[in-house]
C-alpha cells in the first residue's frame, strides 16, 4: 500500500466558479502508476467546495441557480457582521456542498460515471488562489 500527496493550484474568477478538474486529478492518478485504491480530494479554504456533476452548460447554470435561492447572496447574515467582508454567503455555501470527496479507482482509472465531472466550486465574492490536495492510497 502506498501514499501519494500531490497537489493542484488554481486561480478562480469568484462566485459562482465552477471548474472541471476531473483531467487535472486523473493525470495525477495517471502519473502515480497506483491501479487499484482511492483518491482523496480536500480544497484548502472555507468558501469553496468540491462536488460532482455532469459538467455542461445547462446543468451548470441549474447549480448556480440552485445555490441562490438556497443561499441568496444579496442578503445579509451574521458573519457579515463579524467581519465586514460580505462573504457570510460564500461560507454558507461552501459548508454546505462540503471540502472534499472520496473518489475509488481501479485498473488505473478512477471509477466516475460517463458523464460525471470532478469540480472545484468557488463560492468566495472575489477571485482566489486555490489549493487542492490530491491524496492516493493505493497499489
Amino acid at each position: 500500500m502506498k501514499i501519494i500527496t500531490e497537489e493542484i493550484r488554481l486561480a478562480t474568477k469568484g462566485n459562482p466558479d465552477l471548474v472541471n478538474i476531473t483531467d487535472a486529478v486523473s493525470k495525477i492518478l495517471s502519473s502515480s502508476k497506483l491501479t487499484q485504491g482511492m483518491m482523496s480530494l480536500f480544497v484548502v479554504g472555507s468558501t469553496a467546495a468540491i462536488t460532482t456533476f455532469e459538467y455542461e452548460p445547462g446543468l451548470i447554470e441549474d447549480i448556480r441557480d440552485l445555490f441562490e435561492k438556497l443561499i441568496p447572496q444579496g442578503r445579509q447574515y451574521h458573519h457579515d457582521e463579524t467581519w465586514h467582508d460580505a462573504n457570510g454567503f460564500s461560507h454558507l455555501r461552501a459548508s454546505l456542498q462540503g471540502p472534499s470527496l472520496i473518489i475509488p479507482f481501479k485498473d488505473g482509472k478512477l471509477l466516475l460515471g460517463q458523464w460525471q465531472q470532478v469540480v472545484l466550486a468557488e463560492f468566495d465574492n472575489r477571485q482566489r488562489k486555490r489549493q487542492v490536495i490530491v491524496q492516493l492510497i493505493g497499489e
